[in-house]
C-alpha cells in the first residue's frame, strides 16, 4: 500500500493489528464509495468522474429506441445505481451521461432522473442539429445546469460545415457555453478540424479515439495523421475510451494489462499531454468487451507512472474544462 502524508488514519491503523486493520479499511472505504455526489478520498483522494455512461430503462410503457432488444446483454434496465453496485480500482464521484437516444424526451429522462441522483454531474444530450426544433429545444434543456452539451451520433457529416442552418445550431452552443461531443471513425476528425477552426470557442469532445484499431501494435498511420491535424486546436478535447472496444473482442476477453493498449495511449499522451485527455468509461457498452474494474484500471495503471498531475488532469480537471461541470451535494436535490 502506498503511504500518503498527512493520512493519519491511515497512519494509525498501520499500527494495529493485520485484521482490524483490513476490516476497517474495507467499511471505511466502502462507505466513502457510497457516498455519492462526493470526491473520492480513498487511495490517495484521487477525484474520479466517468465522462461517458449511459443510463436507460427498455421497462418503460413507449420502451427504448437503444440499445435495440436484440442487443440481449446490453437490452436491460441500466441505472446509477446498477454502475456503483460494480467493484473498481478506485471510487467514482460523478458522472457525465451521454444520451444515446434520438428521442428527444430521453433528454428530459435523464435530467429528471439526474434530480434525484446528484451522482450524475452532466448529461450530454441528443438534439437535431440543422432543424427548425435546434434552438427552441436547445434553449428549454440548457436552462438546467446539469445538460452540458450535445452529442453528433449517427449523422453523415460529409458537407454539414457548408449548410448555414448546421453552423448556425452550433453556434447555439457557444451562445449557451456547452460542448460538442464527435462519435464515429476517422472521418470526425477532419470534420472535428475544420470545425475547430470555424469555431475556435466551441469546446469539441472526440469519443472513443475515433475508433482506432486496439492490437498491441502502434496505431494505424492514418490514424496518427488525423490525429496530429488537430494538435494546434486547444477547444478540441479527447476521451479515452473505447480501448477495451478497439480490441474487436466483444465476447469479454479484452487483455486487461496495460502493455497491450500502451502504444495507442503513449501516442494520445505525446500528441496532447493530459491537459486534452479525458477519462470515460463508456459503461455498459464497454463491459462486453472488458469489466468496469478493467476499463478503469488500465488508464489508472497508465498515467498513475506519470505522476499525480497527469492522474487528476485526466480523471477529473481536463474533464470539468470540457464540460464544465459543477460538483453537486445532496442540498442540490
Amino acid at each position: 500500500m502506498r503511504r500518503h502524508p498527512g493520512h493519519n488514519r491511515r497512519e494509525f491503523l498501520a499500527t494495529a493489528a493485520p485484521a482490524v486493520v483490513g476490516v476497517a479499511i474495507a467499511g471505511w472505504a466502502s462507505s466513502l464509495r457510497a457516498a455519492p455526489g462526493q470526491d473520492a478520498v480513498v487511495l490517495g483522494g484521487l477525484t474520479i468522474i466517468d465522462t461517458h455512461t449511459h443510463f436507460y430503462d427498455p421497462s418503460r410503457p413507449e420502451g427504448v429506441p437503444w440499445p435495440p432488444r436484440d442487443q440481449q446483454r446490453l437490452y436491460r434496465t441500466v441505472l446509477p445505481k446498477d454502475y456503483r453496485a460494480l467493484p473498481v480500482p478506485r471510487p467514482v464521484s460523478g458522472t457525465v451521461v451521454v444520451e444515446a437516444s434520438p428521442w428527444i424526451e430521453d433528454n428530459q429522462w435523464v435530467l429528471e432522473l439526474a434530480t434525484h441522483q446528484v451522482f450524475i454531474v452532466g448529461l450530454v444530450g441528443n438534439l437535431p442539429v440543422g432543424t427548425r426544433l435546434f434552438a427552441g429545444q436547445l434553449k428549454r434543456f440548457a436552462a438546467n445546469r446539469v445538460f452540458r452539451g450535445i452529442r453528433i451520433r449517427d449523422r453523415k457529416l460529409e458537407g454539414t460545415l457548408d449548410e448555414p442552418a448546421f453552423v448556425r445550431d452550433l453556434k447555439l452552443l457557444v451562445d449557451h457555453d456547452l460542448s460538442l461531443d464527435l462519435v464515429g471513425g476517422r472521418e470526425i476528425l477532419a470534420f472535428a478540424d475544420r470545425l475547430a477552426k470555424t469555431l475556435p470557442a466551441l469546446r469539441i469532445v472526440i469519443d472513443h479515439l475515433a475508433g482506432v484499431r486496439v492490437d498491441g501494435r502502434a496505431p494505424p498511420a492514418e490514424w496518427l495523421e488525423d490525429m496530429r491535424a488537430l494538435r494546434p486546436r486547444p477547444n478540441v478535447y479527447f476521451k479515452v475510451s473505447g480501448l477495451v472496444e478497439g480490441t474487436g473482442r466483444s465476447d469479454g476477453t479484452a487483455p486487461r494489462d496495460v502493455e497491450f493498449y500502451r502504444p495507442v495511449l503513449d501516442a494520445m499522451r505525446q500528441m496532447f499531454g493530459p491537459e486534452r485527455l479525458i477519462y470515460a468509461s463508456n459503461w455498459p457498452v464497454s463491459e462486453l468487451f472488458a469489466s468496469l474494474a478493467s476499463v478503469q484500471g488500465i488508464v489508472s495503471d497508465y498515467f498513475r507512472s506519470y505522476g499525480r498531475r497527469a492522474e487528476e488532469q485526466v480523471f477529473s480537471l481536463t474533464g470539468k474544462a470540457a464540460y464544465r461541470w459543477v460538483q453537486r451535494d445532496a442540498a442540490q436535490q
